[in-house]
């Protein structure tokens, strides 16, 4: 499912073709992948529509990379310093979601840090892990949130950490207020 988005993506179009190019994988190969319409695909690397974060988790896990990497490529020059101006900002309309790329990829590090602020009476599923096997930090900042992990429900408030390695299905649930988070990623 996909929202119009009124900011430009024409780089994350682009990045997501080139991929899929690099890949050497069809739009029909990429559809039968993900289960979304090859229809669907297009228009986002058209830059028609903007992907939801449920779209980019089933595009993370076709390829097999972290979403982060779908959003922008790995730095290609270490940078030790990021300025707050330099993040990579995602937003999801549709669920009042932002994601912003605190500590991006980067082939010298291991970690990546993940700041996300998910809206009122939400919920977002990855039906599966991007990077099987992938260890999540996840420090709520404000508000209340429910992950549930691989069939488990965990209600978190403010302060609250959930540490996990991903195998499964994964969901982010909010109720009556948005939730901040990060999540750190290794």
């Amino acid at each position: 499912m996909t929202h119009p988005t009124v900011t430009s993506s024409a780089p994350l179009g682009q990045h997501l073709r080139s991929l899929r190019e690099g890949c050497d994988m069809t739009l029909d190969a990429l559809a039968r992948a993900t289960g979304l319409s090859r229809a669907t695909l297009s228009r986002i690397e058209k830059n028609e529509v903007s992907p939801t974060a449920e779209t980019l988790g089933r595009l993370a896990s076709a390829y097999a990379l972290p979403i982060s990497q779908l959003l922008s490529p790995m730095e290609q020059a270490f940078q030790p310093v990021i300025r707050r101006s330099e993040q990579a900002v995602w937003t999801d309309p549709g669920h009042a979601f932002t994601r912003r790329s605190v500590s991006p990829p980067s082939g010298q590090l291991s970690v990546e840090l993940i700041e996300a602020t998910l809206g009122e009476d939400q919920t977002i599923t990855y039906a599966a892990p991007a990077v099987p096997g992938q260890e999540h930090h996840l420090y709520v900042l404000s508000g209340e949130i429910e992950i549930t992990v691989e069939g488990r429900t965990h209600p978190l408030r403010q302060g609250d950490c959930l540490r996990y390695v991903l195998f499964g299905e994964t969901v982010f649930r909010t109720a009556a207020s948005p939730c901040s988070y990060v999540i750190a990623l290794s």
